[in-house]
């Protein structure tokens, strides 16, 4: 039977007066890479957020591994990675002493965290370049050297908020490649928040669409973008009245708006 890694349930989180994340409700099994597809402002840092104990939900639970992010936020950190859309990295530092850095943070030591840190840099192809300082890397090496982080303690789940914003081409590759490699050859479980939906279709087995806070579809893009009508819980999408359905058309079917809309 396949485990659940986490668990999110009714989450809802309040500024005032506006609701920036409403009943979201989701579970991730082990191994499975979930999207998380909306524009910007759709509420998917918002869910992270939560996700990554960064600040609490206004109500609601999730658990990580069985482990609540509100009372076990210590233990949550240490099965989770996080890659946020602001990169939290060291400019003056080199890329290895960026992940040296964090590797020690989570208890990491001696050989064992030498030999991590230099397969976490092989892994995200940043073996020539990690002894210069991050302020000297384009945004892409950036990107690769905040996911080498975010690796390094080994987590169950990682979790990605716009990985490839701002890169160019070949790092925007790199990143998809590594999504798939540790998937595929480590079993790490991954929530991929992202507005491209030719990313969520490439990477995900499922897709949640998010927008104004609320999970308004999810399923596999297969189910999303190929059958007949899909019964989101709010409205019934009828893919055949979409020409060449994909998720961002199903996305402007649901809403009304372009997934590139600001």
């Amino acid at each position: 039977m396949t485990k659940r890694i986490l668990e999110a349930r009714n989450l809802v989180k309040k500024y005032g007066d506006f609701t920036a994340a409403k009943d979201v409700n989701f579970a991730i099994q082990e191994g499975e890479v979930l999207g998380l597809l909306g524009p910007d402002g759709a509420g998917k840092s918002t869910v992270v957020s939560m996700l990554a104990c960064l600040f609490p939900p206004t109500s609601g639970t999730a658990r990580v591994c069985g482990h609540d992010v509100v009372a076990d936020v210590d233990r949550v950190k240490q099965l989770i990675g996080l890659v946020p859309q602001d990169l939290g990295l060291y400019p003056t530092l080199s890329g290895r002493d960026n992940v040296r850095f964090f590797g020690e943070m989570y208890g990491l030591a001696g050989e064992g965290l030498h030999q991590r840190v230099e397969s976490m840099l092989e892994t995200v192809a940043m073996t020539a370049r990690a002894g210069d300082p991050v302020k000297a890397y384009p945004c892409g090496m950036k990107r690769r050297i905040s996911l080498a982080v975010g690796l390094i303690h080994r987590p169950r789940i990682l979790f990605l908020d716009e990985p490839t914003a701002g890169v160019d081409p070949q790092s925007r590759h790199h990143i998809f490649e590594i999504v798939e490699r540790i998937n595929r050859e480590q079993g790490i479980a991954v929530l991929y928040a992202t507005h491209h939906a030719e990313e969520a279709e490439r990477l995900c087995q499922r897709v949640a669409i998010i927008d104004r806070g609320e999970i308004i579809a999810m399923d596999t893009p297969k189910n999303l973008t190929g059958i007949l009508s899909i019964e989101t819980g709010v409205r019934t999408v009828e893919t055949q009245d979409i020409a060449s359905p994909n998720l961002e058309s199903v996305f402007l079917h649901l809403t009304g708006k372009s997934l590139r809309q600001q």
